[in-house]
């Protein structure tokens, strides 16, 4: 048996450069250990761990749902389940996103421009967009592009 293929795992990243704009940056995940989560289950890949107390909640966006400008309340990841959503940043970028796709939001820090600060965002398409929200409830700084390899 020959050995595996370590993964590559592509996200979205909202975050604040200096200036206080948003953007978008599509990362990529390539840290992985193949180790089991817990024996005697076979090894599987292991990506970048992160401790920090964290909530977890699920959210519901009606369709037509817009979310005007806004900054992400804490760092978090938001993971599509069902439905498409879009995030469009401040520098006018915007990204559609649906289930297998996920996005680290982390735009706090912006600076109000032309009437933006944040991240406007919504529901893409005629049906609900179902996410899981996973943020961090404090301790660490994310103030760069893909924070997460």
């Amino acid at each position: 048996m020959t050995a595996p293929q370590k993964p590559l795992l592509s996200y979205w990243n909202l975050w604040t450069d200096t200036q206080g704009v948003s953007h978008q940056t599509r990362c990529v995940m390539t840290e992985f250990t193949l180790e089991s989560i817990s024996a005697p289950a076979k090894p599987q890949w292991q990506g970048q761990k992160t401790s920090a107390p964290m909530t977890v909640m699920m959210t519901v966006l009606p369709p037509g749902w817009i979310g005007d400008w806004h900054e992400n309340p804490k760092p978090q990841w938001i993971v599509p389940l069902s439905g498409r959503w879009f995030v469009e940043s401040m520098d006018g970028q915007r990204v559609e996103m649906g289930p297998g796709e996920i996005s680290f939001g982390a735009d706090q820090h912006t600076q109000e421009r032309d009437g933006k600060k944040g991240h406007r965002s919504g529901t893409a398409g005629s049906e609900s967009a179902v996410l899981m929200l996973v943020q961090f409830d404090g301790g660490r700084d994310f103030t760069a592009a893909c924070p997460f390899h």
